[in-house]
């Protein structure tokens, strides 16, 4: 079944803002991409582009959160790194390096409060679940919630690197640096700044 306009705008605006960002993804070129007409686009997000990228993030965060879910679901914690680094390098060498993350985009797009919401709710969602993940793996509750938030801040920022790199060293040096962090998570739990 084919995509409907209001779909194909989303997956659009999506494919956008992971090349060129939220102020890169002119309504143009969005309109182009969804092969969709300026009516669509009004008659699905009333706002405008503004209300099209914040559902776009929103998607987009909910894809990366099933992503998490399925590689949480088995395995150990340096093994679920391992998953989320090799998903990230397969999708940043199979564009050539020309498209990251959506929600990064968004995050960044300052002059866009709603979307900029979006993106931070994506981003707690995420460290929410990994967070969860590793309790169940045995890592205390605040422990949990700290290496989670510094493990999603660690990918995303070697996703931006890199992109600028085009190179996945980035990812490589997180799985290296962080991975033995996730191998003992219950001594880890100890360390205080």
């Amino acid at each position: 079944m084919a995509a409907g306009p209001r779909d194909r705008l989303i997956e659009g605006a999506i494919e956008l803002v992971r090349e060129q960002g939220v102020h890169g993804a002119g309504l143009s070129a969005l309109l182009d991409r969804s092969r969709t007409s300026r009516n669509s686009l009004y008659q699905h997000f009333p706002s405008g582009k503004g209300e099209l990228v914040e559902a776009a993030t929103k998607v987009a965060g909910e894809r990366m959160a099933t992503v998490i879910d399925k590689v949480t679901a088995t395995g150990t914690p340096r093994q679920w790194l391992a998953a989320l680094v090799d998903w990230w390098k397969r999708a940043l060498e199979s564009s050539g390096y020309s498209a990251g993350c959506p929600v990064v985009g968004a995050a960044l797009a300052e002059s866009e409060p709603d979307v900029q919401a979006a993106a931070g709710a994506a981003f707690a969602d995420w460290t929410a679940r990994l967070a969860v993940a590793l309790t169940g793996a045995g890592v205390p509750g605040e422990r949990a919630d700290s290496l989670a938030g510094f493990v999603i801040s660690a990918l995303e920022g070697a996703i931006v690197q890199s992109r600028a790199m085009k190179s996945t060293r980035p990812l490589d040096d997180v799985l290296v640096n962080i991975g033995p962090m996730l191998e003992a998570p219950r001594a880890a739990h100890t360390l205080r700044p």
